[in-house]
């Protein structure tokens, strides 16, 4: 299917190679660097085992979620993704709405993530830094990367290839030389690794080791990355369907990899790890191994790689990818400032304006982390359950609408139904565990405000929709064509936006390529 056919014109090039866009939705997900960032909710809740058993479990309920979004990439690979998707499978009573709110939370969930990843970025694990320095460092890390992704779509293709180098390197880094440099007084016995069952919540056990479950679902929870990205990929209907489950696949076995080093290598003290001074659980481990002289370069290789590049290219890609889905949405006029969001700079051919904008919504959210740890914690949450508001909709919607819906080169067959069943159920299920705190045992300021937050979101976004007079009730109609005609001998300004027009069947000459 072309791009044209979906009602859109080719305004990126299509520089990402199939395995460059399978390296993005890789190094996107950044298995050390969000394992560190989320150990904090396995070594609690579980300890060792939790961390091993709670990754195996959740992986293939993982897949399931992936195989569903393939389906409908692979069918119509657009950078709007999940927002077309909904609005082109759902009942014409609902779809304008439907398609208004699934793009909210992708915005949302993608504004999020960057903030996470950036804020991971900057926390400085060798002191204890004030608000004040740990936001200053994270504004200049916004803006930086900022910087990097209003670069060409070539610059960032062939950046792909050293990121998804680096993250495989750090992640056999973790599971080979962390075995052999940890002192024998930290390494755990096979009992201990895989069947003791530490609770450290207060919660009952079963659903402790429940909530250890956001650890993976973080950590392999971006690999739509690259559906944003469709515009800008070669044989998209393809590339992209295969970017999303080799990556799953790929983070799996790698992140299973370095949660069973982590297991055999952090001593049985769990509560220690947990509650050191030095910040993190991750880094409390890496100091236990920098006790072995022999180990010490090695370790310091590995703190630079993952502080410097590794966590910087993740908030990168995040960047990256937001600006591109705030793009779509922008496209179709449904966000403020529409019609200066949807610009395409005339020297990099990149969306520049929505770079900018996604990141001055960055620097909005980390202003959480004043409010409290709690709060700036939850962004974690919030990523994970607005992701999956968004992931559920395109999916049900699918089955639960009579439409025309076209499999596309990568589908499943009679299994569609089936995985995209368990792939909602499980969705849903867990959107309801990320809302319960901690502990059972909490306070205001220790509350989990996942809830509140996605809440609040939805809130304003259903009632900036139905808002009288000035809401998208009147004036949002989903998905629209920018297709114009021909003007032969003229040339176009690509730099400003583009007259739209909602009538597909004029005689139009559009310069698209297949996908």
């Amino acid at each position: 299917m072309t791009l044209a056919e979906l009602g859109y014109k080719q305004e990126f090039r299509r520089e990402f190679t199939p395995l460059e866009a399978a390296g993005l939705a890789f190094s996107y997900l950044g298995v050390v660097p969000s394992l560190i960032s989320v150990l904090f909710y396995s070594i609690p809740n579980g300890g060792p085992f939790a961390m091993v058993w709670g990754w195996v479990i959740t992986c293939p309920f993982i897949m399931c979620i992936g195989l569903a979004m393939a389906e409908l990439a692979s069918a119509a690979p657009t950078s709007g993704g999940l927002y077309y998707w909904t609005y082109s499978l759902a009942s014409p009573r609902c779809r304008n709405f439907l398609s208004w709110i699934v793009g909210s939370s992708v915005n949302w969930a993608c504004t999020i993530q960057i903030t996470a990843a950036i804020g991971i970025a900057s926390s400085d694990q060798a002191y204890v830094a004030t608000n004040q320095q740990l936001y200053g460092i994270y504004a200049a890390l916004v803006l930086s990367n900022a910087v990097l992704v209003s670069f060409g779509t070539k610059v960032l293709a062939r950046l792909q290839r050293l990121f998804t180098l680096v993250n495989v390197c750090l992640c056999f880094i973790v599971i080979i030389a962390l075995p052999i440099a940890t002192p024998p007084d930290y390494r755990n016995s096979a009992n201990f690794a895989l069947a003791e069952f530490t609770n450290l919540s207060g919660w009952p056990s079963g659903f402790t080791f429940i909530l250890s479950f956001m650890a993976p679902l973080y950590t392999i929870g971006g690999f739509d990355a690259s559906v944003h990205m469709s515009e800008e990929a070669s044989n998209a209907a393809t590339a992209i369907p295969w970017a999303i489950v080799s990556s799953i696949v790929i983070t799996a076995f790698l992140g299973l990899g370095v949660n069973l080093s982590l297991a055999f290598c952090m001593g049985t003290d769990v509560g220690s790890v947990l509650s050191s001074p030095v910040g993190q659980p991750m880094a409390q481990i890496l100091y236990n191994s920098l006790g072995q002289r022999k180990a010490l370069a090695l370790w310091c290789l590995i703190i630079s790689t993952e502080y410097v590049l590794s966590r910087y290219m993740v908030a990168s890609n995040c960047l990256l990818v937001g600006s591109r889905q705030t793009f779509a949405f922008a496209r179709d006029g449904a966000l403020p400032f529409s019609r200066y969001l949807y610009r395409i700079n005339r020297y990099t051919k990149t969306p520049v304006n929505t770079v900018w904008f996604d990141s001055i919504c960055g620097l909005a959210i980390g202003l959480l982390s004043f409010v409290s740890t709690e709060a700036i914690n939850a962004v974690f949450t919030i990523a994970v359950t607005a992701s999956y508001v968004a992931y559920i909709t395109p999916i049900t919607t699918r089955f639960a609408f009579k439409n025309d819906f076209k499999p596309g080169p990568f589908h499943l067959g009679k299994l569609s139904f089936p995985v995209a069943a368990i792939a909602v159920v499980w969705m849903v299920f867990m959107i309801i565990v990320f809302f319960f705190p901690a502990s059972p045992q909490t306070t205001t300021q220790q509350m989990n405000y996942t809830v509140v937050v996605l809440g609040g979101v939805m809130f304003l976004a259903v009632s900036w929709y139905y808002c009288p007079v000035y809401g998208g009730v009147h004036w949002f109609t989903g998905p629209i064509s920018n297709l114009t005609p021909a003007i032969r001998g003229e040339n176009r300004d690509e730099d400003s936006m583009s007259e739209k027009k909602e009538q597909h069947g004029a005689d139009l000459f559009v310069s698209a390529v297949d996908v």
